[in-house]
């Protein structure tokens, strides 16, 4: 594994202080955020400079992950592509078999109808999130947005994630509660 290197400077240490989630608190206990970094131009220089999020209220879960990859094939469907190839690590809603199954059946459609963007994974091999483009970017923006000294809403840190990462703010993405 390469080095990791430190984001404080001895002079102005950073001090995390571990904030609790209150019963009353109307805000999620939890914020998930899924992100799609980019690339454009040729393969030997490519340029990866956007980043497209989608947040979830809670946990990711296959589910959620089907909603995103729809999303993310209707943004570059708009673009005129035709296939994706997707970079993923080997995290349980990535390689579900609830997930692995859309994916199939989502490419079948784009085969059978001729619309829509294919879906190439590509999942690296496990303890090496280095390979992956995107986790260099995940840390210079959770070093961007932290908040040492306090608690921020859900809503405050999206929109803090989103103005980092110059993307706009998306609705966030939701399992629709069960009616019985």
């Amino acid at each position: 594994m390469p080095p990791a290197h430190a984001w404080q400077t001895t002079d102005a240490p950073v001090h995390l202080r571990e904030q609790s989630w209150q019963k009353a608190d109307p805000d999620a206990k939890a914020l998930a955020c899924y992100g799609v970094l980019w690339q454009r131009g040729p393969a030997d220089a490519p340029v990866r400079d956007q980043m497209s999020l989608r947040f979830v209220d809670g946990r990711p879960v296959s589910d959620i992950t089907t909603q995103f990859l729809t999303w993310c094939c209707t943004q570059l469907e708009r673009q005129g592509k035709t296939a994706w190839l997707l970079i993923w690590d080997n995290a349980s809603w990535h390689d579900s078999k609830i997930v692995r199954t859309w994916i199939r059946d989502h490419n079948q459609q784009v085969k059978l109808t001729g619309k829509g963007v294919r879906i190439l994974p590509l999942f690296l091999p496990k303890q090496s999130p280095w390979l992956n483009p995107i986790e260099p970017k995940w840390v210079h923006g959770k070093r961007a947005v932290v908040e040492p000294n306090g608690l921020l809403t859900a809503k405050q840190l999206a929109e803090r994630i989103c103005a980092y990462y110059h993307c706009s703010y998306e609705a966030h993405l939701s399992i629709p509660e069960k009616v019985s």
